[in-house]
């Protein structure tokens, strides 16, 4: 082979060579480039991933506390109709309105409740079996949204819903009958539902039997709610409603009646020993039930739907949302009682109140040493 062949050869290797290298380095860069675009992405789905958590656990600067259109929205567990005593049915005439304020969830903290008549829960509607409910609902002309009510207690589409979509400063009127004697939720069915209950819009009504339910000495009347805040349980300012923590089911706090204090401060429950007391318990929700307790007592009967399936002597019973169930007890002796929901650390959530019970004591039931406080 003589010199200018072997320099040909040479010149052609190397121009493979530089082919490949250039090839290589394409292939380099162009592997790199995936690779970076992959990086990218994931850095872009992992920050939206670390937001969504942030915002489930309530990473949030608020907004400071507004002004309120009342003090808080807290029903009175005590304001319960009078029972009823009559055989005969008759036609009932019932009006709620619909009305969105701002007020107190906690000390230092506001927030935009959407109610009925103003409170949390809604006024308690009592009928007898056989009666013929004339029922309106109101959209107070202050409200932004629309609303409409669903009882569970009614045998039609959408328990009413369907009938009662009313805008701001709208009124909506049906009539139906009560077949079934119970106790019930009602609650705003408004597209989108849940949303409607979790800003607090839930009641109960009671349908007693023929004649009555068997006379007790008090009633009180509490539901439980679950809250959905943008900031976290105890922060001070205006809470706004968090979608994300309501998907998730994870609620800051928790009420009976409407403010985290409720039945401890604002309406603790008051009775005397002697009494036969009957709660009306419910859970408007929108995602969590209760374990319905009161420390110190035994539940002589409990029921779900008609008294006639009572149980008897019961310590703690589960009320699903959008339930209600009723709970009797007869009291020995004098104390401070809390109400829980069993869940407990419910209770550091707001889930708490306070059965307060005064008169003799009887050392037969219950004989204890005083405290000595030196």
């Amino acid at each position: 082979m003589t010199r200018s062949n072997i320099a040909a050869l040479v010149a052609g290797l190397l121009a493979l060579v530089g082919l490949a290298l250039g090839a290589y380095g394409l292939y380099r860069s162009a592997n790199a480039q995936n690779q970076m675009t992959t990086l990218q992405a994931t850095l872009a789905a992992d920050a939206e991933t670390n937001q969504v958590v942030l915002d489930r656990l309530g990473i949030a600067t608020l907004q400071p506390a507004q002004a309120t259109d009342a003090a808080n929205v807290a029903r009175d567990p005590a304001d319960v109709p009078p029972p009823i005593t009559r055989t005969a049915p008759t036609t009932v005439q019932v009006t709620l309105t619909a009305r969105e304020v701002t007020a107190e969830l906690a000390d230092g903290t506001t927030y935009a409740f959407w109610t009925f008549d103003g409170t949390v829960p809604g006024p308690m509607v009592r009928v007898m079996e056989g009666d013929t409910v004339e029922f309106t609902l109101v959209n107070d002309l202050s409200s932004v949204n629309g609303h409409n009510i669903d009882f569970h207690a009614v045998n039609g589409p959408g328990g009413g819903a369907e009938v009662t979509n009313v805008a701001p400063g709208e009124t909506a009127t049906f009539t139906w009958k009560a077949l079934h004697a119970g106790a019930f939720v009602y609650h705003c069915a408004f597209p989108p539902p849940m949303h409607h209950i979790a800003q607090g819009m839930y009641g109960a009504i009671v349908v007693e039997p023929v004649g009555g339910l068997p006379p007790v000495d008090r009633e009180f009347y509490i539901m439980q709610g679950d809250w959905y805040t943008a900031g976290r349980l105890g922060n001070q300012g205006h809470q706004t409603f968090s979608n994300e923590k309501a998907l998730a089911e994870l609620p800051e706090y928790y009420t009976f009646n409407g403010h985290v204090q409720a039945l401890t401060e604002l309406y603790p429950l008051q009775a005397e020993v002697g009494e036969t007391v009957r709660v009306f318990f419910g859970v408007g929700g929108p995602n969590k039930g209760s374990n319905f307790h009161i420390i110190g007592e035994v539940f002589d009967r409990v029921y779900s739907g008609s008294d006639e399936t009572f149980t008897a002597n019961e310590e703690a019973w589960y009320v699903p949302p959008g339930s209600v169930s009723t709970f009797e007890m007869f009291l020995d002796v004098p104390g401070s009682y809390t109400i829980v929901d069993h869940a407990l650390y419910r209770v550091q959530k707001g889930a708490v109140g306070v059965l307060q019970v005064s008169g003799d004591p009887d050392p037969t039931v219950f004989d204890a040493p005083e405290l000595d406080n030196e």
